[in-house]
């Protein structure tokens, strides 16, 4: 069989960096976009389709009948106004998605869910394993979760992995996430950036090698039926963001805290542990904090 990757979600931000790197490895890939006006390079062919039409869905499974799936198309911001929008996309339409493909009659060799970190929500533990139990403190988060569990009714069927990536971020990110929008306030010189919730840690990982272990899983045959955290295990504080910030562009400005951006349910801490990925599918180079920063300010 050769190598036909269905990709949805390819014109967002991972997507930019997933199809060279897919088809750098050989693949021949096949974007699913949700409107006509988009044009990508790289793409063997683009498709429109709703995730949340089924019809419309089976009809693009169907027309491409890939050999390997990626699943990135959700609503990603855990700030999204629309809360059904939220659930409809990230639970209804994975579920569309994947009873779309089971209908075929030669199934994809993977098929790989990309789900969220968020699913962990506030925790004490420190490092979160994959073990970690979900406790879900936002819709976004819990349409995750409940996305993980949909899924499960399918993995007798096909071959199933789960990505929970955590923070990650690089050049062409929406500014509605908070990194490009302090890199672009530093870019921009400008004098004041408002923020929300200011006490806050992450694991942020660079784009780029996110997409390299993404591509990995979907070559892993053993990682069928599991679930991976994909994180360097490093908290990096909101003051160490903006600190960096400083140093590298050379400018200062004030930060305020905006009442209407802080959000009641904000997980305050969430780091990841990356053990169980580094044995399975190896470690990638990978980019410090400072040097992604330092290459989203040039951009």
């Amino acid at each position: 069989m050769s190598k036909k990757v269905l990709v949805t979600g390819v014109s967002g931000f991972a997507g930019a960096y997933l199809t060279p790197e897919l088809s750098s490895a050989g693949y021949a890939i096949h974007g699913v976009i949700n409107r006509q006006d988009v044009e990508l390079a790289g793409l063997a062919s683009g498709h429109v389709a709703d995730l949340r039409d089924l019809e419309a869905v089976r009809a693009v499974v169907r027309a491409i009948r890939p050999s390997h799936v990626v699943h990135l198309a959700a609503i990603s911001f855990v700030g999204h106004g629309d809360v059904g929008e939220i659930y409809a996309t990230n639970v209804v339409g994975t579920r569309n998605l994947l009873q779309a493909l089971s209908e075929l009659d030669t199934l994809p060799q993977t098929v790989l869910l990309t789900s969220s970190a968020n699913i962990y929500g506030n925790s004490d533990k420190g490092v979160l394993s994959e073990a970690e139990p979900a406790n879900p403190a936002n819709d976004y988060a819990v349409s995750k979760i409940a996305m993980e569990y949909m899924a499960r009714q399918f993995m007798e069927r096909m071959k199933i992995v789960i990505a929970r990536p955590f923070n990650y971020t690089g050049a062409g990110q929406a500014a509605n996430f908070l990194v490009p929008k302090i890199v672009n306030h530093f870019r921009d010189r400008a004098p004041v950036i408002e923020l929300g919730n200011i006490d806050v840690s992450r694991d942020f990982s660079d784009v780029r090698t996110v997409v390299r272990y993404l591509r990995a899983l979907l070559e892993t045959p053993n990682a069928a039926g599991q679930v991976y955290n994909l994180c360097s295990g490093k908290p990096y504080s909101l003051d160490y963001i903006v600190e960096t910030c400083r140093r590298l562009s050379g400018h200062d400005l004030e930060v305020r805290v905006n009442p209407a951006f802080v959000r009641a349910n904000e997980v305050k801490t969430l780091v990841g542990d990356p053990s169980k990925i580094h044995a399975e599918v190896g470690r990638f180079p990978e980019y410090s904090l400072e040097e992604t920063l330092a290459w989203m300010l040039k951009a």
